[in-house]
């Protein structure tokens, strides 16, 4: 049902939906497609590219550098928009990449145009959707810039869990996770081998584990405290429209 629908559960945390906002909702779920892991879905620099609603898998948003080396600015999850700056730029200014194979709904810029023109509200929530990926850049850019690798790393992981959270796809006590430390490396900017040493030490602290596509979480309170995560920049604590 669209009810329960990732997308629709990520945008009810902002406006309760109705009935005739959900099946607004249905119909950009017209065009479903399947993409595999590795071959992007959105190049930087494409012409003419439609953005994605993710109904299953991850994949990870990123730019390359002319040296060769890659910056993971975000990872998408079931729910999230793919690429909706490539449907508003004349060019995407990012690559898109699945982890895992995903389903995916096409959207184009006259589907959005239209579903708004009709429903407002779901105008509105989609701004905050993109309101929130932006508030996540920031707090990356602060994690980058400020935070100890240890920091960095376990504020991040806790960051994924609360998305996942929202989507029903994780507790308190961990989520299945398909990416490896090299993603976390590229997102994080650190080294390969330093985000294994920093999973190391978590994990002998007690506070999380991350194995075999499986991160634990062994103490859910501790682990905040310890990072001082807050999710307030995250918003998703109840629909501020009914």
């Amino acid at each position: 049902m669209i009810a329960l629908s990732p997308f629709a559960r990520k945008l009810g945390a902002f406006v309760a939906l109705s009935d005739a906002e959900l099946a607004a909702l249905d119909q950009l779920y017209g065009r479903r497609k399947s993409f595999l892991a590795g071959r992007d879905i959105v190049y930087q620099g494409q012409i003419k590219q439609s953005a994605y609603i993710l109904a299953s898998g991850w994949v990870c948003s990123y730019k390359i550098l002319p040296s060769g080396t890659r910056q993971i600015v975000e990872f998408q999850i079931p729910g999230d928009f793919l690429g909706l700056r490539s449907v508003l730029f004349r060019t995407p200014d990012h690559n898109i990449e699945p982890i895992t194979r995903v389903e995916a709904s096409e959207v184009l810029a006259s589907d959005l145009l239209d579903v708004f023109g009709r429903t407002p509200r779901l105008a509105t929530a989609v701004l905050w959707a993109a309101s929130r990926d932006e508030a996540m850049v920031v707090e990356h850019l602060v994690g980058i810039g400020r935070r100890d690798a240890l920091e960095r790393t376990a504020h991040f992981l806790l960051e994924l869990c609360t998305r996942l959270m929202l989507v029903g796809m994780a507790t308190t006590d961990g989520y299945a996770c398909p990416l490896s430390q090299y993603h976390l490396a590229d997102a994080l900017g650190l080294s390969a081998v330093h985000v294994n040493r920093v999973l190391r030490e978590l994990r002998e602290d007690a506070l999380l584990t991350f194995q075999k596509g499986q991160v634990t979480i062994h103490d859910f309170k501790r682990l905040i405290d310890r990072v001082e995560f807050d999710r307030t920049y995250l918003d998703q604590d109840g629909p501020l429209l009914r």
